[in-house]
């Protein structure tokens, strides 16, 4: 019995520890991205969805700057659509066949590779902080599902990937794979963000006359960013209804006042189209005004300047739509 009993032992704590595959996908809402199947034989452990995010990637190798506080050579951060998964695959694939069918679908799909790393390639605890960051606070559902992750850490690949769908919408996909370990399955990790506007008019800002009046007191210009246009025209679209009023409102109440008006764009694009964009944009506000609301042209300059004057970086979509604005400053 003093040798049986070890065994016995021994194969209890061994259930207890190797999880088998999941009999179905965990998770509340869980299902693959409509861009990309799983792996054969997977099965989600892991499932978030946000309409609208912001998300930063890690696109080169973990290094530490020269203070010594860990970072990344380079990130990338944008924003839309964010949809994250996490998988067990079994463990008698291997982390090198699914990183590859990975790649290979994706480049069918016209994503190109634009970082990927391998095990000591990725940086000093890479593993470490993709768990860390993505993966813990209770993210994987049920049981031992976590634990490929976590014994297969040091044991990964990773790639970032970006392109565009056909309707020219822009997706990047980042991709983190763990070896089958200790005889556990593998998991990995993906992160998809799709390019989506964020819905606006969940949040109205009134700039009435009076408020335009004060800054350009203050400041001498005011931005107005209630002026739309359809992408690439220069038509004022009827949505643009309250904003000119108020700017008419403004000129009407202040007769003396003389202004620029100034089309602004990010900085997506041609530099040589969008100077030209902005300048049929300032002339078309100015047209609009003169004609529906009788505003003396004479008082109005029209003036495009593409994205030469921005507010805010262009490197994100929030601040791209910042970016996009008329102003009007003072002669």
């Amino acid at each position: 019995m003093r040798k049986i009993l070890p065994l016995l032992l021994g194969a209890t704590l061994a259930s207890a520890v190797y999880a088998d595959m999941p009999a179905k996908d965990i998770g509340k809402g869980a299902k693959d991205h409509p861009l990309l199947s799983r792996f054969a034989d997977s099965k989600i452990v892991g499932y978030d969805f946000k309409e609208f995010d912001e998300v930063t990637i890690p696109a080169g190798k973990r290094v530490a700057d020269k203070s010594g506080k860990p970072g990344f050579e380079n990130s990338l951060t944008v924003e839309g659509r964010y949809t994250r998964i996490a998988y067990n695959y079994p463990k008698t694939r291997s982390a090198v066949e699914v990183m590859r069918n990975y790649q290979a679908a994706l480049e069918k799909a016209g994503l190109k590779t634009v970082f990927s790393c391998v095990k000591e390639t990725c940086g000093e605890n890479f593993g470490e902080y993709m768990y860390d960051k993505n993966l813990g606070n209770n993210f994987i559902d049920g049981g031992q599902q976590y634990e490929p992750f976590i014994y297969g850490r040091r044991d990964d690949r990773y790639l970032v990937a970006k392109g565009a769908t056909a309707d020219g919408t822009l997706v990047h996909v980042a991709l983190w794979v763990v070896a089958p370990t200790e005889n556990r399955n593998g998991g990995f990790y993906m992160q998809v963000v799709e390019g989506k506007p964020m819905e606006g008019g969940k949040v109205s800002v009134n700039l009435n006359a009076g408020e335009m009046a004060k800054s350009i007191a203050a400041d001498g210009k005011v931005a107005v960013y209630g002026v739309y246009f359809d992408t690439d025209k220069s038509d004022v679209k009827p949505e643009s209804k309250a904003a000119l009023g108020e700017m008419a409102k403004l000129l009407q109440q202040n007769p003396q006042l003389k202004v620029f008006v100034v089309g602004h764009t990010d900085n997506q694009g041609a530099l040589a189209h969008n100077v030209e964009l902005s300048q049929k944009r300032a002339d078309a506000v100015i047209k609009t005004l003169a004609t529906d609301y009788k505003v003396d042209a004479r008082r109005l300059a029209a003036k495009g300047v593409a994205s030469y004057a921005p507010v805010a970086s262009n490197d994100a979509e929030a601040g791209r739509e910042k970016n996009r604005r008329v102003e009007l400053v003072k002669q």
